[in-house]
């Protein structure tokens, strides 16, 4: 047998490998994107920062790997063409966590996850190397309109469907928001019984009320709790985050209706003096029709001021003489406490010889010919428009 060359003896003397193999080895050398590693082979193996790992986070290897460590690593390609080993680090561990995973999705095992990235269509959390993509539809239980403020915070989620060799691994965080919201939810019922005063944050604004969260369950302001007075928008009185008392007006089923109306705010509680008739009164025109014009006195107070009795001469439409915000002093004809009525008279003011009785009466009878309106009412359809715009 002839002797062995020395080139051949030390070709001998190291380990074959194959791609797909597990090697490990230690670090001989670090860069900022690269890890060089000796594995026993005549080659060294190389470890770039895109297969050391998927985390957006991790931009420089020298921050996590130093000279002596030992790794671990799967071999990708034995000979890259320049004579170097490629290894991976990342797909190893997604290897490995592959059992992990499909443990999870088969327990329905809740996770916690870093979102590395934020999708057109969903969110891209990733777990031991392995990605696990979650659809904007099973981001919450409502519509998300901007999924930007998930970007690099933890969540919770679980496997709905587990497919590696497809690289499809879906995960859902709605059944658990929506979970959570139900347990919240039924604590704050146990708790909780009508005409309870509790302080809550607004949560969300629309044209019709505001949600308020009660502390981890949320009720309803609807726009026509929100005060004694007018409200023609809540987005000008609340924003989100506004601190608010309350009171439970009604608890039905699951619903929470709340509202702002406090009885012993009520305005009405001391008209009966304050609006006798013969009082001589200000207040502010809120709003015209053909017929009148429908004057504040109090937020949740307002009194019709007849066409008829607006001045001495014939005035043909309030809006002839007066404007929306104008102050005006009047004089009251007629007060009815049980419908919440109350008629105005500016002309009884001009005439002090005409007896408010008899303004009253003439009041009366014009007010008959609009079909008897009634100021809520008439309010109440003017409230509906505005919520309509």
């Amino acid at each position: 047998m002839s002797e062995m060359s020395f080139e051949q003896m030390l070709e001998e003397s190291f380990k074959t490998i194959r791609n797909g193999e597990i090697v490990e080895g230690t670090v001989i050398d670090v860069k900022k994107d690269e890890i060089v590693l000796n594995i026993g082979y005549k080659a060294d193996g190389i470890i770039t920062r895109s297969e050391y790992t998927n985390d957006p986070d991790v931009t420089d290897l020298t921050e996590k790997v130093k000279v002596g460590d030992a790794l671990e690593a799967k071999v990708i390609k034995v000979n890259d063409g320049e004579g170097q080993v490629l290894l991976s680090c990342k797909r190893l561990a997604q290897e490995r966590n592959s059992a992990v995973l499909q443990a999870a999705f088969e327990n329905q095992e809740v996770l916690t996850a870093k979102v590395s990235k934020v999708l057109d269509g969903g969110l891209s959390v990733t777990v031991d190397e392995t990605r696990v993509f979650i659809p904007a539809s099973l981001v919450s239980d409502t519509y998300v309109k901007d999924l930007n403020e998930y970007a690099d915070k933890e969540i919770q989620f679980v496997i709905t469907e587990f497919n590696p060799k497809r690289r499809r691994i879906i995960g859902d965080r709605r059944t658990l928001v929506a979970a959570e919201k139900a347990e919240k939810l039924k604590a704050l019922l146990d708790n909780i019984k009508e005409g309870d005063i509790i302080e809550g944050n607004i949560k969300n604004v629309t044209t019709f009320g505001a949600f308020v969260d009660l502390g981890g369950a949320d009720g309803l302001l609807h726009i026509s709790e929100m005060s004694w007075g007018r409200v023609d928008n809540p987005k000008k009185i609340f924003k989100s985050g506004d601190s608010v008392r309350v009171f439970v007006k009604e608890i039905k089923e699951d619903k929470i209706a709340l509202s702002m109306k406090f009885p012993d705010e009520n305005p009405w509680n001391d008209a009966a003096v304050k609006y006798a008739v013969g009082n001589v009164v200000k207040g502010k025109v809120a709003r015209m029709t053909d017929f009148g014009a429908f004057v504040s006195l109090a937020p949740g107070v307002d009194a019709l001021l007849h066409v008829s009795q607006i001045a001495k001469e014939h005035i043909e439409k309030p809006s002839d003489v007066l404007k929306v915000g104008q102050e005006v002093e009047a004089k009251i004809v007629d007060f009815n406490e049980e419908s919440h009525k109350i008629s105005l008279s500016v002309k009884a003011l001009l005439e002090p010889e005409k007896k408010a009785e008899e303004a009253a009466v003439e009041t009366k009878a014009d007010d008959a010919d609009v079909a008897d309106v009634d100021i809520e009412a008439v309010g109440a359809a003017l409230e509906a428009e505005g919520s309509e715009e």
